[in-house]
């Protein structure tokens, strides 16, 4: 049987793949934004048992509590969307779902009378003055696998990480600029 330059070809092709070094493949389990997405999602699931299975109030509810609960003012909830990374219309549904609950009010903006701002209510604030507390001991009990030097050293490289990307980095710096 006669080869033709086309079976030559496929041959040489296939010849030429076999010996070829395998493509470098991304192992999730090492690549660093995986990660840190993954660990985000397990930290904040754990947690989560403390204001959800206790007060009914599910991860965005509890991040527009928590936002509200350590600023000295009143904020929007744009605000919070970009503080806590979490989409605004998420934000929205738990903005609502708290003011039903009478955790949250609206208030004025005396800048721009068009726009309302979110704060705890009296009811809000006692939630969250009780729940804080609570989340920072399970914060502590998440950290127990690492010495306290340890600790520091995961602190400060999240916070050259977030320095890098030009990320805000305490409260103060977000009440200064305004805005997240």
């Amino acid at each position: 049987m006669a080869r033709t330059s086309s079976d030559i070809a496929l041959k040489t092709r296939q010849a030429r793949e076999a010996s070829a070094p395998p493509k470098p493949r991304l192992d999730l389990f090492k690549f660093v934004p995986f990660r840190l997405n993954r660990l985000a999602a397990e930290v904040s699931s754990a947690l989560s048992v403390e204001y959800q299975e206790r007060h009914g109030l599910d991860i965005p509810a509890w991040r527009v509590i928590a936002t509200l609960g350590f600023r000295n003012d009143a904020c929007s909830a744009q605000f919070i969307s970009q503080c806590t990374r979490t989409h605004k219309s998420t934000i929205s549904r738990a903005v609502t779902t708290l003011l039903n609950a009478n955790l949250i009010e609206r208030v004025e903006n005396e800048a721009d009378r068009r726009e309302f701002r979110l704060q705890l209510t009296k009811k809000g604030r006692a939630l969250y003055e009780e729940l804080f507390p609570q989340l920072l001991r399970r914060e502590d009990e998440i950290l127990a696998c690492l010495s306290a030097q340890e600790r520091k050293q995961l602190s400060a490289l999240l916070g050259k990480i977030e320095q890098s990307l030009d990320l805000i980095q305490t409260s103060q710096e977000a009440d200064a600029k305004q805005a997240y």
